[in-house]
């Protein structure tokens, strides 16, 4: 019981100090915290968190084990760690200023509160569905395309180059899009958890300089996107109808409806590439030479 009463004792001595201005201060501080776990979350940034953690983690056991050259090289790096984190997410904390300096604060709090939403699975699923007939579809009217199915690492900073949909996934949807007279078919579509999130954005395009010259700037900008992010891709050229995949830098051509709708499944719900042999129709993975 005394150890009870002089915990409140001092709990109570501290509430007497306690000001508006801590309880700003304190309120502020939350929405730092909110803000960087929001950027996290919605960039590479938490890709790059976690790798961090890692070295943090290998840097308490080096310094308790003694390790003295793993914990010197680790800590020279640290003294840098904050400067290349900086320069690594440049583009990313830009975006967020600027989105910072044009939003009013607190408006996105109410929206989509009545929205009814199917499961992420589900809403996954039919996203793949939608995309494979439409691109059986488009390989026969010769419609060029590139879809982007988002992953582990977030593409917020690629989104904000396009328009936000945010709307279920749907054929009619996406055919629209791609239509040659619509304003948005030149871009790339983000499909986010299922949903169309966003279209017309600007993916960048692969550094290789040995890539195929056949390739034009819409798988440039797929191998691109896959160098660039855990993202998987499918392009349907304009000039030939070719189906095509993309991932971690290589490239499947002259998929159809079937092998598209494997791929699909396997990285969007198994995290990895197919290794099934397809038809001899089906190329296998092209690897800048």
């Amino acid at each position: 019981m005394g150890s009870i009463e002089e915990f409140f004792g001092i709990f109570l001595s501290l509430m007497g100090t306690f000001s508006i201005f801590d309880f700003i201060d304190i309120l502020l501080m939350a929405f730092v915290i909110y803000g960087a776990i929001k950027f996290i979350r919605e960039t590479r940034a938490g890709q790059l968190v976690k790798g961090m953690a890692i070295l943090v983690f290998v840097y308490v056991i080096s310094f308790l084990a003694n390790l003295k050259m793993v914990g010197s090289a680790l800590g020279n790096f640290f003294q840098f760690a904050f400067l290349a984190v900086l320069i690594v997410l440049q583009p990313e904390i830009r975006n967020i200023l600027e989105h910072l300096g044009r939003s009013k604060i607190g408006s996105r709090y109410t929206a989509g509160l009545v929205e009814i939403k199917e499961s992420e699975e589900d809403a996954k699923k039919r996203s793949i569905l939608d995309v494979v007939n439409c691109a059986a579809a488009f390989q026969i009217s010769k419609t060029g395309a590139i879809i982007v199915f988002e992953r582990q690492t977030k593409l917020g900073e690629i989104i904000s180059s396009g328009t936000i949909i945010n709307a279920l996934s749907s054929v009619a949807l996406i055919s629209s899009i791609f239509f040659n007279k619509a304003p948005l078919h030149d871009g790339a579509v983000i499909i986010r958890c299922g949903k169309i999130y966003a279209a017309g954005c600007i993916l960048p395009l692969s550094s290789g300089d040995d890539i195929d010259v056949e390739l034009g700037t819409r798988h440039r900008a797929a191998l691109g996107m896959s160098e660039y992010s855990d993202a998987v891709i499918v392009i349907i050229s304009e000039e030939t109808g070719i189906i095509s995949f993309a991932s971690k830098g290589n490239l499947k051509r002259n998929l159809n409806k079937e092998t598209l709708k494997v791929e699909l499944e396997n990285a969007v719900f198994y995290n990895v590439n197919s290794d099934i042999s397809f038809k001899s129709s089906v190329l296998p993975f092209w690897k800048k030479k």
